[in-house]
């Protein structure tokens, strides 16, 4: 199975010049814990998580309505294509031990896979199940 067979698309996405006020607001809304970061020509330049607000933005004590994405943003994302198979973006998944993994071609982003919809199939939960392992070893291991 294809990445773009369970890939989410369209991905709720924010531009790096907007303010992470509305990036958290955007997450409440859709109910979501992360965001791809595109420029204006739809190119993937970064990713900004609930984390990244509270750990970059609130506990440093910036001010979210005039603090950008771009300043607090992870850059450097790991993505994969639409046609990598299911189970390699499970083992990349937990090896680079991150839930989220935007699905990029041609640079633009076009879709979105998460360890969520990699466990809702019945044919690839088995992956997703090895890969929230790998994470959670090396969050275990860390304390």
């Amino acid at each position: 199975m294809k990445l773009r067979q369970i890939m989410s698309d369209p991905v709720i996405r924010i531009h790096p010049q907007e303010s992470v006020e509305v990036a958290a607001r955007t997450m409440n809304r859709y109910n979501i814990g992360a965001l791809p970061v595109c420029g204006s020509d739809g190119k993937l330049c970064g990713v900004v998580t609930d984390r990244d607000i509270v750990t970059r933005c609130l506990a440093a004590s910036r001010p979210a309505s005039s603090t950008t994405v771009g300043e607090i943003m992870t850059s450097g994302v790991i993505t994969a294509r639409g046609d990598m198979e299911v189970s390699a973006a499970a083992g990349l998944m937990g090896r680079a031990q991150i839930r989220r993994l935007p699905v990029v071609e041609n640079g633009k982003l076009c879709g979105m896979v998460s360890l969520g919809d990699l466990a809702q199939k019945e044919e690839t939960s088995m992956d997703a199940s090895d890969a929230l392992s790998q994470i959670s070893e090396s969050l275990s291991s860390r304390e």
